[in-house]
């Protein structure tokens, strides 16, 4: 039994209605289904007894590394560290070119312009540029000073905002400050497109989870995604797939199509596979693309290379086959 289900009132004319007070948002909010956790970790659990082997697995390999975006948000990065980042993502496999490109290289906004600039000279030019902002990790600043981070970013070359909200805005009931947070954003953004980290672990309840995936797709989020990478309890599979649910049943009430980007925690190749299985069977195809889902990850690319490897040659690789991030 599905876990998430649109509101039976969220037809495309109604949903418009619901943003026009605080107490209208704050009604829908509130008033959707409450989320059964137990039936949600059993599906959960259930999708990742999943198994795929050989052409499938070598296709979903080649999927997940397409989809990474290939990740340091370290205060001690340098201009080398993203430089050497970039090469890495525009190619993951030195030895092998038919190994894909990672979808984007995601740094603070102070390195955007390193990594545009980086990208360009490595001829990959298509691997987008995210650039986290908004205060990130914490959220916590006056807007004029997020905005201004927003359009930092987008002046230097970022062609993602990845923002987060005011978790604590947001846990105190002040929905439309949060939601009109997002829309100011998602409006200094320009032609970039707009990630919206929940930080699912401090949002603590999945109901907050499912509320919070509604309100940021209704201010115009491009994509939802998990989490910072910096909190004890990141990505985690009930929690993605709740999401997931979120997106599907928004376009079935808007027609619009959300992304959805689970990050932190996710390491190995096994897990990645997971995470597609559960695409496929809740959303289906058509989020199966990096227009659509996303991996925030770091380390998770070096597994996934040595698993292809291995399909490929048969054995692994010794441990000089992949860089040390």
């Amino acid at each position: 039994m599905p876990t998430d289900a649109a509101p039976r009132d969220a037809g495309r004319g109604s949903l418009s209605d619901v943003v026009t007070s605080d107490a209208a948002l704050r009604r829908f909010l509130q008033g959707l289904p409450g989320v059964d956790a137990v039936g949600l970790e059993a599906r959960a659990a259930a999708l990742g007894t999943r198994s795929i082997k050989t052409t499938a697995k070598a296709y979903a390999l080649d999927l997940a590394i397409s989809m990474i975006d290939l990740t340091t948000l370290e205060g001690a990065d340098t201009p080398g560290k993203v430089r050497s980042l970039c090469a890495k993502g525009a190619r993951p496999d030195p030895g092998d070119r038919s190994t894909p490109r990672v979808a984007a290289i995601c740094v603070y906004g102070d390195m955007a312009a390193v990594a545009k600039e980086a990208l360009a000279e490595l001829g990959a030019g298509e691997i987008n540029v995210a650039s986290v902002a908004t205060a990130f990790p914490s959220g916590r600043a006056a807007m004029p000073v997020k905005l201004a981070d927003t359009r930092d970013a987008v002046a230097a070359g970022a062609d993602e905002i990845d923002m987060v909200i005011d978790r604590g805005a947001f846990l105190a009931g002040r929905y439309m400050q949060v939601f009109e947070e997002i829309q100011e954003v998602k409006a200094a953004c320009g032609a970039a497109h707009l990630k919206v980290i929940f930080e699912n672990g401090e949002l603590a309840t999945y109901d907050n989870i499912r509320r919070a995936s509604w309100l940021a797709m209704l201010a115009g989020a491009d994509f939802i995604k998990t989490s910072t990478g910096k909190v004890a309890v990141n990505a985690t599979p009930p929690n993605t797939l709740l999401m997931l649910e979120a997106v599907r049943d928004f376009r079935a009430a808007t027609g619009r199509q959300v992304g959805v980007k689970p990050a932190g925690g996710i390491r190995t190749a096994k897990d990645a596979i997971k995470y597609l299985v559960m695409v496929n069977e809740t959303v289906g195809d058509d989020w199966l693309s990096p227009d659509w889902f996303r991996f925030g990850a770091s380390s998770l690319l070096n597994d996934l290379l040595m698993q292809r490897q291995k399909l490929s040659t048969g054995r692994y690789s010794g441990p000089d086959y992949v860089t040390v991030d």
